[in-house]
C-alpha cells in the first residue's frame, strides 16, 4: 500500500516549524530529510524514524516497525499532532544522522 500525498503533507506541515525539511518519493512512499539527513519516512501512511538513541530516548515505548519487506525496523512516531515534539525530536535526532554521501 502506497502512502497517500495527504498524510505526507499533513506530517509536512507538523515539521513546518523546522529549516531545511524535505522529502523524496520513493516506490509510492516518502523519505524525509532535515538538513540533508535521513530521518525517516512515510511509509504506508506511518512516520517512521531511524531508531538513534535520541529517537528511542525521547520515545521509550515506540514499536518498531518494518517500513517495507527487508528494510531495517525503524520507530512509528504516534505524536504527529505535537508540533513541539516533532521538532525536539528532529533537533535531537539530527546529529546522530549519518551525512549523506555524495553521488
Amino acid at each position: 500500500m502506497a502512502s497517500s500525498k495527504v498524510y505526507l503533507e499533513f506530517v509536512l506541515e507538523q515539521l513546518g516549524e523546522l529549516d531545511e525539511i524535505s522529502h523524496k518519493s520513493m516506490m509510492g512512499e516518502y523519505i524525509i530529510y532535515y538538513r540533508g539527513r535521513i530521518i525517516g519516512g512515510i511509509y504506508d501512511d506511518r512516520f517512521l524514524v531511524k531508531p538513534v538513541k535520541a529517537a528511542v530516548k525521547l520515545m521509550p515505548e515506540a514499536e518498531l516497525q518494518l517500513p517495507y519487506d527487508g528494510a531495517k525496523p525503524m520507530l512509528l512516531v504516534e505524536q504527529v499532532d505535537d508540533k513541539q515534539f516533532l521538532k525536539a525530536l528532529l533537533e535531537q535526532m539530527h546529529q546522530q544522522l549519518p551525512v549523506q554521501k555524495k553521488k
